[in-house]
């Protein structure tokens, strides 16, 4: 059984697209970057939806390139003293309640997401207080202070593993805050679910009856989907799954073409994983579309090389800084997630 709890209408602060460099000034900052990042001990650690040459920038000094579970834990595991975090503004955040003896830098501070604005941490914890015999599982899109009142901190790669051990236990949970994942999760598991009413606003745009024009167009195509979309995109889908299984479904399936729900930054490695086949966005356009995003996150694409290398040279309004205390209550729930999907990786390869 799931329910969904009502929350206001919200309007999002959209950013203004960046500044589009020549290819002369990219060059520029690309060395400049490279040079920093090794005087000052620094990896880059990027999301699969940053732009292509963040991504091409992480892979060619070392760092990481993934979704928000991997980047959280490279950043804790790797030896850098320095973690300079392109994605938004949450991912920034857990790397420091991860890691609070490194220096965390960010691109820009403005980049943040409609799931994080969507949930606040008063509203949603005065939620929790009134249904305190629920376990409470938030999304990785969230700030530390949501994470901080959370029992468990999930990412889409692990969310469904989690809430089925959850409802093993008989537990009924508070999800918050991506309600199209929310329902993918009730209906294949079955829980007992309250659902905050959040979306990603990429993934929210994506048009059921225009992906359905698109396959008529390519009917061999396969349909690759992020199970922030909703139900009716989910249910055309041939693969769901998070980015990191998303990829690994373009490289497996024997498909040449696939059509492509999720954020459009995920074709750089995409296709570095499935060489030679084709990559359709899917469409956000057609009949009450809104397009917002058209298929890619405008606080995402604030992630500029001009503005890594004005973190690496002036740190003052790019570091991430988190209350102690605060840290320290986050830091439980995203433990669990860690150890959790540690045990469950032990388990795969049949070691436990």
């Amino acid at each position: 059984m799931s329910q969904f709890i009502a929350v206001e209408k919200v309007n999002y602060p959209f950013p203004a697209k960046p500044k589009v460099l020549s290819a002369d000034v990219q060059q520029h900052y690309v060395a400049e970057i490279k040079r920093l990042l090794v005087e000052k001990n620094a990896k880059l650690i990027a999301h699969y939806y940053t732009d292509p040459e963040i991504q091409a920038l992480a892979e060619a000094t070392g760092g990481c390139i993934s979704d928000s579970l991997e980047m959280a834990r490279f950043g804790r595991d790797c030896d850098a003293e320095t973690l300079i975090v392109a994605g938004v503004k949450f991912m920034g955040e857990t790397a420091k309640i991860l890691s609070p003896e490194k220096t965390v830098l960010m691109p820009t501070l403005d980049a943040t997401c409609s799931l994080d604005i969507g949930c606040p941490a008063d509203k949603f914890a005065e939620f929790c207080d009134a249904h305190p015999d629920h376990t409470v599982v938030v999304y990785a899109n969230t700030s530390a202070a949501v994470k901080a009142r959370a029992d468990w901190v999930v990412t889409s790669s692990i969310a469904l593993e989690i809430v089925e051990h959850l409802d093993s236990l008989g537990e009924k949970i508070i999800w918050a805050p991506d309600r199209h994942l929310g329902a993918y999760i009730a209906k294949q598991t079955g829980a007992d679910m309250l659902m905050w009413q959040g979306e990603c606003i990429v993934h929210d745009e994506f048009s059921a009856q225009a992906l359905l024009t698109m396959k008529h167009l390519h009917p061999d195509a396969a349909i690759l989907v992020h199970p922030e979309s909703p139900a009716s995109v989910v249910a055309m889908a041939d693969a769901v799954g998070s980015t990191t299984q998303l990829i690994k479904a373009a490289q497996t399936l024997p498909h040449e073409k696939f059509i492509v729900a999720t954020d459009r930054g995920i074709f750089y490695k995409m296709q570095q994983a499935a060489p030679g086949k084709m990559l359709l966005e899917a469409p956000t356009a057609g009949n009450g579309a809104t397009c917002k995003s058209c298929a890619h996150c405008p606080w995402m694409a604030m992630n500029g090389l001009q503005a890594i290398y004005q973190a690496l040279t002036d740190t003052s309004g790019h570091e991430i800084l988190v209350d102690e205390s605060l840290r320290q209550r986050a830091l439980v729930p995203l433990d669990r997630m860690l150890d959790f999907s540690a045990k469950l990786k032990m388990q795969v390869m049949g070691k436990v």
